[in-house]
């Protein structure tokens, strides 16, 4: 199969410099003292150099999807390519390394529990649920990259808002967190409009799987908070949430790419 080898060259260097940083500002100790942030996802801190390990290297898993996505993306369709595919093909590849980024944000906290790395993680949620919002109004719209680009940076500046408007919230623990679920649930709500516009056709497994992954995952993650916690075990529930996350946001690219319209050229991430 003909690739353009773009799309996994730049998810690959995203994986290599990003994952290397975090290494290195861990090993040294840049991300500042342990303050506990992170603490109550179950896993006991260790007195080693990875304060959580469980919850520190299942976020593999959100390198290894991006990485997968960056392969996928690099496919050319065979033929002629159609209209807008270039637009696409860098749409992917930004979520490919959007993805990638996940896993070393969430470690730089797993790691440290550290508030610097507290911060990095929540960030690095913050540009997916953005992404998955902002993918969601360009194509509702009907609008373009512009469009896009600044429903991107509006939801980012919105979590950093909600999340700098204090700390607690029920269930979810912090308001950044509520943030990002907030975006994910907009996503979701504008994907079910988009689907019944009847404007598209789409593989819907794909769809089905990546929120029934996330909606696992976060039942998983609640309970062993609670009555499932086991501290020293290697199997944590939040490492579990990071494999399924990862999962979820496999599937979540594989609807996208999955997605053409009958009327007019097709309008998918890449090809499906």
């Amino acid at each position: 199969m003909d690739r353009d080898p773009r799309p996994i060259v730049i998810a690959g260097a995203t994986a290599v410099v990003s994952t290397g940083l975090v290494a290195v500002a861990i090993w040294r100790g840049w991300l500042g003292p342990d303050v506990g942030r992170g603490a109550n996802f179950c896993e006991a801190a260790r007195d080693w150099i990875i304060r959580q390990p469980a919850n520190t290297l299942s976020n593999l898993g959100f390198v290894a999807a991006g990485l997968l996505i960056g392969w996928h993306a690099s496919a050319r369709p065979a033929g002629d390519p159609p209209a807008g595919h270039g637009a696409r093909r860098r749409l992917a590849t930004a979520m490919a390394g959007i993805v990638v980024l996940l896993g070393p944000g969430s470690a730089a906290m797993h790691a440290t529990q550290s508030a610097i790395g507290g911060r990095i993680d929540l960030l690095s949620m913050y540009l997916v649920a953005s992404f998955a919002v902002a993918y969601a109004v360009m194509r509702w719209l009907r609008g373009g990259i512009a469009l896009l680009a600044a429903t991107f940076a509006g939801g980012v500046a919105f979590c950093e808002l909600v999340a700098a408007s204090g700390s607690g919230f029920p269930v979810v623990g912090h308001r950044g967190n509520a943030a990002f679920g907030l975006l994910l649930v907009t996503a979701t709500a504008l994907e079910l409009l988009i689907a019944r516009r009847g404007e598209t056709r789409a593989r819907r497994t794909y769809a089905y799987a990546s929120l029934a992954s996330i909606l696992i995952a976060f039942a998983i993650w609640n309970a062993t908070k609670t009555w499932l916690c086991d501290p020293y075990s290697p199997i944590q529930g939040h490492a579990i949430w990071h494999v399924l996350g990862a999962v979820s946001a496999y599937f979540l690219y594989r609807y996208y790419a999955s997605e053409t319209i009958s009327t007019r050229p097709a309008a998918s991430l890449a090809r499906s």
